[in-house]
Parts: C-alpha cells; sequence; structure tokens
C-alpha cells in the first residue's frame, strides 16, 4: 500500500510589460480598455493572443503517437518519447496540447481495463435516473461472488482516473509503472476478486447557458433623451468589454460549468459509496486495498503497511513522527513511482497478512464504512 504526502511544484512565469501609446480618440478609448485589462488579469493572459488554435486531436493517431510493445509512449515517425516542449515559449499551448493527449490516454486505460484485463465498467450510482450525471467503476467478473479475496485499487488526487496511478509516467515511462494494470492481472491471477475505484470523477461539466438580460432602455414610460443616453453608454460598454474579451480570450474558449455527481461529489464520498453498495456486500473473506497517494488517506487507521518514497532500500524500515500505519521504504526517492517500485512486497505482504488471518482463531470484525470526518483525519 503506497501512501505518502504529494509533492508540490512551484513553476515560475515570465511576464513582460505591455507599452502604451497615447494618440487620438480611438487610441485613448483602446488604452483605457487596455489598462482595465491589465488591472483585472495576469498579465500572462496577453500572449493568448499569438497562441495557435487549441485545436488538438482525439486520438493517439492523430497525435501520430503509439504504445510498442514494451508499453512505451513513441512518436510513430521518429520512435522518439513525448515532447512536452512542441512550441517553444509557448507553454500555455504545450500545457493545453499535453492535458488533450492525457484525455486519449485515460480511455486508452479505460479500454485496457476492459478489453485485457476483462473488467465490467459499472455505472453509479447504481439508481441513477437515463438524465443524471454519472460515474462508473471497474469490476471483476467475480468481483462480488469470490469467497477468498478481493483487491480494492485507489489511485491518488489530480487527474488521474480509474485504472492509473499517474499520467506522467504512463506519457514518459510506460504502461507498467504509470497503471495499475500490472495488479489487476497478477491479481486474477492468484485468485483475487477486482475492484477499482475511480474517485476523481466527481463532476460532469457542460457548457454554460448563456443568460440575455433584457435592457432597462426598452421601457416605453422612460423620457425618449434618457433612453437614448442610456443607449449610447450601453454601446460604449459593449464596444469596451469586446475589445478587452478579445485579449482575455481570444481562442474562444467555452465557458463550463460543473454537475456533480449524486453520492459521489468528493473522492471520500466516492470511497463511501463504493464500499456501502459493492465492498461491503462482497462475499470475500479477505479484503485488500492497494492505495496510492490521497488514496490512502480513509485505510491509515487499519493493520496496513506504507510504502514511501525514500532513498533507502525496498522494504526498510522508515521513522515516522505521524502515528499511522508502519513506514517503508518504496525503494525511490520518486513518489509517483511508490507504487510500481513496491509492486512485488505488496503481493508478499498480503499473502503473509492472509495466512496470518487464516491461522489465528480471531473473529473477524464486522464490515462497515466508518465515516470519519476529512478534519479528524
Amino acid at each position: 500500500m503506497s501512501i505518502s504526502l504529494s509533492s508540490l511544484i512551484l513553476c515560475p512565469i515570465w511576464i513582460s510589460m505591455a507599452q502604451i501609446q497615447q494618440g487620438g480618440p480611438d487610441e485613448k478609448e483602446k488604452t483605457t480598455a487596455l489598462k482595465d485589462l491589465l488591472s483585472r488579469i495576469d498579465l500572462d493572459e496577453l500572449m493568448k493572443k499569438d497562441e495557435p488554435p487549441l485545436d488538438f486531436p482525439d486520438t493517439l493517431e492523430g497525435f501520430e503517437y503509439a504504445f510498442n510493445e514494451k508499453g512505451q509512449l513513441r512518436h510513430i515517425k521518429t520512435g522518439e518519447p513525448f515532447v512536452f516542449n512542441y512550441r517553444e515559449d509557448l507553454h500555455r499551448w504545450n500545457q493545453k496540447r499535453y492535458e488533450a493527449l492525457g484525455e486519449i490516454i485515460t480511455k486508452y486505460v479505460y479500454e485496457l481495463l476492459e478489453k485485457d484485463c476483462n473488467l465490467k465498467k459499472i455505472s453509479i450510482p447504481v439508481d441513477a435516473s437515463e438524465s443524471e450525471p454519472k460515474s462508473f467503476i471497474f469490476m471483476s467478473e467475480d468481483a462480488l461472488t469470490n469467497p477468498q479475496k478481493l483487491m480494492v485499487l485507489i489511485h491518488g488526487s489530480g487527474v488521474v482516473r480509474a485504472g492509473q496511478w499517474a499520467r506522467r509516467l504512463i506519457i514518459n515511462e510506460d504502461l507498467d509503472s504509470g497503471t495499475q494494470i500490472p495488479f489487476i492481472k497478477r491479481a486474477m491471477d492468484e485468485g483475487y476478486g477486482v475492484i477499482v475505484l475511480n474517485p476523481n470523477e466527481n463532476y460532469i461539466e457542460v457548457e454554460k447557458p448563456k443568460i440575455h438580460v433584457q435592457s432597462s432602455s426598452d421601457s416605453s414610460d422612460e423620457p425618449a433623451e434618457k433612453r437614448e443616453r442610456k443607449d449610447k453608454v450601453s454601446k460604449e460598454t459593449k464596444k469596451r468589454r469586446d475589445f478587452y474579451e478579445k485579449y482575455r480570450n481570444p481562442q474562444r474558449e467555452k465557458e463550463m460549468m460543473q454537475l456533480y455527481i449524486r453520492e459521489n461529489g468528493s473522492p471520500e464520498e466516492h470511497a463511501i459509496y463504493v464500499w456501502d453498495h459493492f465492498i461491503a456486500q462482497s462475499a470475500a473473506e479477505n479484503v485488500f486495498f492497494v492505495a496510492h497517494s490521497y488514496g490512502g488517506l480513509a485505510f491509515v487507521e487499519l493493520n496496513c503497511c506504507n510504502w514511501v518514497s525514500s532513498s533507502e532500500p525496498l522494504d526498510t524500515s522508515v521513522e515516522s513522527m505521524l502515528p499511522d500505519c508502519p513506514r517503508v521504504s518504496a525503494g525511490t526517492d520518486r513518489h509517483e513511482l511508490t507504487s510500481w517500485k513496491s509492486f512485488p512486497s505488496i503481493f508478499k505482504f498480503f499473502a503473509e497478512a492472509s495466512e496470518a488471518k487464516s491461522s489465528s482463531l480471531k473473529p473477524a470484525l464486522a464490515r462497515r464504512s466508518h465515516r470519519i470526518k476529512h478534519e479528524e483525519l
């Protein structure tokens, strides 16, 4: 079980100042609008006006990338690894391109879970109506009926989704180190039922509806002179807004709103929902959890082992000032690699725990969710 503190990367931003020239009435109007722009937003936003269109492919083939036989992402023509800085000095555009590729990777991993791992995609909430927002998890055929062992896999926070440990590893290293697939395949080979959680899929995004406000100048009760004055002010305001919008949002990215998924609106809610509706209903005598990073917070009160990033050899005991489960080294300094590097030790730990339990005469604990408030963790 790999649980450790996530790292924070601070990226410096280079900002250049715009030089404003005085001119005629039109120029003064533009100057006023530009000053208004500079007072409201980060100047980095101004760099958007020089960006190429944010129009990216929606397939790996469109990006001209593919996974080779080793599970490594490579360019189909050059054989080179993924290049983040595709266009120099356009960090935002490069980031958007990376995110677009990441969304394709997420769908690709979903396909692997179904086709290569033979998992079923289960929609939640289980009683959702046709029109309400939904999420999903993945389960093996015997997840709820396996009488012996059930393995539950939970990824960390951020952009990762079901089946992933770290998107960066999938793109820059390989599928084995960045996905849960090796864990799933070995678990099924060793007779486990499997459930893969999806704790970051908490909402769907839809385009914000445009709100049309009827102008008060349409009122027939107002004097004509007052209506004309209001119309003039309204036109000037719209002209300034359009000018401002040209710089603020030159790519005309759609404004989106989030519709949260019932009883799954946060990672914590999702974990409780899956526990109550699936894990607690399973027939397995023993339930094992593999949780990476933030995904492990819900289980630190149980008997467990925490593989943390450390320069010490794998399984070396690591001291901790926190009163959670015992910590040992994952054999790597890189947080995102802890689950993959500790892969063999995790299954060894499970086997030993299972043997110890079967030889013990202690009665099994009742299986239920403990709704501990987040601030109490």
